[in-house]
């Protein structure tokens, strides 16, 4: 039945798997210390019913929602509905984002969205300006915000740095959700933060880039620049015990075809943290 949501050349791929042309690590080996997870923005051409079959098939169970997929102006109800969709399918929705926020208004939404969605984790971008009333949300619903950095291109926010500059003296549930793809094309390096910021560190996003500067692009986990044995190493030197999600953004103009890559970098990065003890 899940094999249906998905492409045939999906299918094939798995078919090939299971007759023994299998990943260099299996996909669903068990990681020391941290959950493994799946950030949204990976299904962004996948509805809810293919990105449960996606997860059931890769046996992920932990998830950041987007927007796409659940509507910041959601109804109270409506959330519940896309929360049991979810939760029938095995998957565990963790945390929302990411979310901007420009406006106090922002700010509200943000809050009343993940207190609706009943999870204890917003990935988001505030504003400088909002910093301090996004502080009085935070006290106020007992809510983590996971501050993301987005690259140079990114003016409040490139790395993990930028982030915890303006967190680091403020409630400790105030911290960070480190992309290392972006981290280390703003010049940041990934395991170097990890060991730097670990006491604020919320939540991971685990991609791969071309190149260590602005113009990288995304690639498939194991075949750009970041170093994830470093980068595991770190996590393991500091006792992480969040969520490293997956973010798979190749672009890929056969939307069909993404489904190996997602499965590539999930058995990529379960190989690297069986390894490293």
């Amino acid at each position: 039945m899940r094999n249906t949501l998905l492409s045939a050349g999906s299918v094939a791929w798995l078919s090939s798997v299971a007759e023994g042309s299998p990943l260099p690590f299996s996909p669903i080996a068990q990681t020391q210390g941290y959950a493994l997870g799946i950030a949204d923005y990976t299904f962004r051409h996948f509805d809810i019913p293919q990105s449960i079959a996606i997860m059931q098939d890769l046996e992920i169970k932990q998830l950041t929602i987007k927007d796409f997929h659940m509507p910041l102006n959601s109804s109270p109800e409506k959330i519940r509905e896309v929360m049991a969709q979810y939760a029938a399918g095995g998957i565990h929705v963790y945390g929302v984002g990411v979310i901007y926020m420009k406006t106090r208004t922002d700010v509200d939404q943000a809050f009343n969205y993940a207190k609706n969605a009943g999870v204890s984790l917003i990935v988001g971008v505030p504003e400088y300006a909002l910093l301090d009333y996004t502080e009085q949300k935070v006290k106020q619903y007992g809510i983590r915000l996971a501050i993301h950095n987005h690259g140079p291109q990114d003016k409040l926010y490139p790395g993990p740095a930028e982030v915890y500059e303006k967190i680091r003296n403020r409630d400790l549930r105030m911290g960070l959700c480190l992309d290392v793809g972006h981290a280390i094309r703003a010049g940041q390096d990934p395991a170097q933060a990890v060991l730097s910021y670990s006491r604020r560190l919320f939540d991971m996003h685990i991609k791969d880039v071309t190149k260590a500067e602005d113009t990288g692009e995304a690639i498939e986990i194991g075949r750009g620049v970041v170093d994830f044995q470093a980068l595991v190493r770190a996590l393991r030197k500091v006792g992480y015990s969040g969520h490293c999600s997956i973010e798979f953004e190749k672009n890929i103009p056969d939307k069909s075809r993404e489904f190996p890559g997602i499965a590539e970098c999930i058995g990529y990065f379960k190989g690297v943290s069986e390894t490293i003890v």
